[in-house]
């Protein structure tokens, strides 16, 4: 199937236009780590006001980190907008920052004793990299063991830290970053699956805004027919 960024580059642009540019994706990304830090807070009062045994897990790439540059970056080389090693140049060498209210929302969550995890799909082979972007702008519990990049699907990396935490918060930007059901199914299932795991969007789970990246790409729009009157 040909990617809709090739046969529709205008398209993909505007929504790379209002993920980096637009006054609203930034409110979101503060909205949902307001949220986020009341749900933190309220997590850590229920277990007698500490954050011992507790664990929050977030995605990085537009959860965390802000990719647009290179995002639009791609869309300058000519059809080549899945280029892979132009990813992985910017992993190892891109200027990515922090989207809005990640700083505050970690170092919270790392003063309360609150155990973080970074699982990502980044290349695990720059992993060193990416430790040292995440430490460079200051974000908490950087370490080896507590970034976890691309090897085994999320759901597993997930079930490993379950062994030894109760995950308590989940952050991310697509659905599989939550829930291994997500992975690899049609669009139609992923609706009836949002629709199923509705209570806990806003409570455990908080979405971030992505309007740039998503299976749902390649799904036709549906505009309203208008009916001709007799």
């Amino acid at each position: 199937m040909t990617d809709v960024r090739k046969r529709h580059p205008r398209e993909h642009a505007i929504a790379i236009r209002y993920q980096q540019r637009s006054a609203e994706v930034k409110a979101l990304q503060r909205q949902c780590y307001a949220l986020a830090t009341l749900r933190l807070k309220a997590a850590v009062q229920d277990n007698d006001g500490k954050g011992d045994g507790l664990a929050v897990v977030s995605d990085i790439d537009e959860t965390i980190l802000d990719n647009t540059a290179v995002m639009a970056h791609a869309m300058t080389l000519d059809g080549q907008h899945d280029n892979i090693e132009t990813w992985k140049s910017w992993e190892r060498e891109g200027q990515p920052h922090l989207i809005p209210g990640a700083a505050e929302f970690f170092e919270l969550a790392d003063r309360l004793g609150v155990t973080i995890f970074y699982l990502s799909d980044r290349f695990d082979e720059n992993k060193i990299a990416t430790i040292a972007t995440l430490s460079r702008l200051g974000l908490p519990q950087v370490s080896a063991d507590h970034v976890q990049l691309f090897g085994p699907p999320k759901a597993e990396r997930r079930a490993a830290i379950e062994g030894s935490h109760r995950i308590v918060l989940q952050l991310g930007d697509t659905l599989h970053d939550f829930h291994g059901a997500f992975a690899g199914v049609p669009l139609e299932e992923q609706h009836q699956l949002t629709q199923d795991h509705a209570h806990r969007f806003g409570e455990d789970w908080i979405v971030f805004p992505n309007a740039a990246h998503g299976t749902w790409m390649e799904a036709e729009i549906q505009p309203w027919v208008k009916h001709q009157s007799s």
